[in-house]
C-alpha cells in the first residue's frame, strides 16, 4: 500500500516535471521577466542615491526580490495546473484512483515547487554572473533554503486559489491582482525606510516582506531588517499555514 502511495505522488511529480520541460514559452516567460525587471531598474536607478540603502549597487539590492519574483510566478502554473485538470476532466480520474488524496497533494505540490525551484535557481545563478556579491557559503546555502521554503509557500497559495476557482484563464488575473501589490510593498524595489509610515506598517504584515528580507540578509548580509533566522521562522510558519490550507481546500474541492 505504501509502495502505491509513493508511486503516486511520483507520477504526480513526473507529470508536472514533463509539462513544465514541454512547454517553452512557458520557461521563457517566467526567466525574462524577472531579468527585464532587473536591467530595467538596475540601469535606471543604478547612479542614484537611494536613502536607507547601504548597497552602492542597486542590481545588488535589488537581485533578491527579483529571485523572489521569478518563483513566485513560476509557482503560479502548480495552481493553473489544477484548474486546467479540472476542466478536461484529468483530476476527477485521479481522484476515484484507490491512492489518498495526500499522495496526490504531494506530488503536485513537489512537481510545483521543483519547478519553481529550478527557475529560481537560473536566476541566481545569472544575478551572480551579474556580478552580485554572495557573504558567503552560509549565506548561500541558507539563500537556498530560503528558495525552497518560498517555493513551498506559493504553490501551497496558488493551491487555496485554484481549488476556489473553476476559470483557468482568470487565474493568473487573480494572481497578479494580489501578487504584485505584495512585491510592491516588499521591500523588493525599494528600502522600506523609503516608504511612508502606514505603508511601512503593511509591509510588516506582507509575507512577502520576509521573503526578500530574508533572502538579502542571506545572500548579501546587508540592507536586511531582521535578522534572516528570524525572517526563517516566519517564512516557516507562512509556508506550514499555506501548505496546509491548500491541502485540506484541494481535498475538499469538488470536480
Amino acid at each position: 500500500m505504501i509502495g502505491l502511495e509513493l508511486q503516486a505522488i511520483y507520477i504526480m511529480w513526473l507529470r508536472q516535471m514533463k509539462r513544465f520541460v514541454r512547454y517553452r514559452s512557458r520557461i521563457l516567460v517566467t526567466l525574462v521577466q524577472p531579468l527585464f525587471f532587473l536591467l530595467i531598474f538596475g540601469s535606471g536607478f543604478r547612479n542614484i542615491s537611494i536613502p536607507g540603502m547601504e548597497s552602492s549597487n542597486y542590481v545588488h539590492f535589488f537581485a533578491p526580490g527579483v529571485i523572489a519574483m521569478s518563483i513566485m510566478f513560476s509557482s503560479m502554473f502548480a495552481g493553473i495546473s489544477v484548474l486546467w485538470d479540472k476542466q478536461f476532466g484529468f483530476l476527477q480520474e485521479v481522484l476515484v484512483a484507490p491512492v489518498s488524496r495526500l499522495s496526490i497533494i504531494i506530488g503536485r505540490t513537489l512537481g510545483g515547487a521543483t519547478t519553481a525551484l529550478i527557475q529560481g535557481f537560473v536566476i541566481l545563478i545569472i544575478i551572480i554572473g551579474f556580478g552580485v556579491p554572495v557573504s558567503g557559503v552560509y549565506g548561500l546555502l541558507l539563500t537556498v533554503v530560503f528558495m525552497i521554503l518560498i517555493s513551498f509557500t506559493a504553490v501551497g497559495f496558488g493551491l487555496i486559489l485554484a481549488s476556489k476557482m473553476r476559470d483557468a484563464q482568470s487565474f493568473p488575473l487573480i494572481m497578479n491582482l494580489v501578487v504584485m501589490p505584495l512585491l510592491l510593498v516588499s521591500s523588493a524595489f525599494f528600502p522600506l525606510k523609503t516608504l511612508p509610515a502606514g505603508v511601512g506598517v503593511l509591509a510588516k504584515l506582507n509575507p512577502l516582506f520576509y521573503m526578500v528580507d530574508g533572502l538579502r540578509g542571506s545572500l548579501l548580509g546587508t540592507d536586511n531588517m531582521f535578522h534572516p533566522l528570524w525572517d526563517l521562522l516566519v517564512i516557516f510558519g507562512i509556508c506550514i499555514f499555506t501548505m496546509s490550507l491548500g491541502s485540506y481546500f484541494f481535498s475538499k474541492s469538488e470536480v
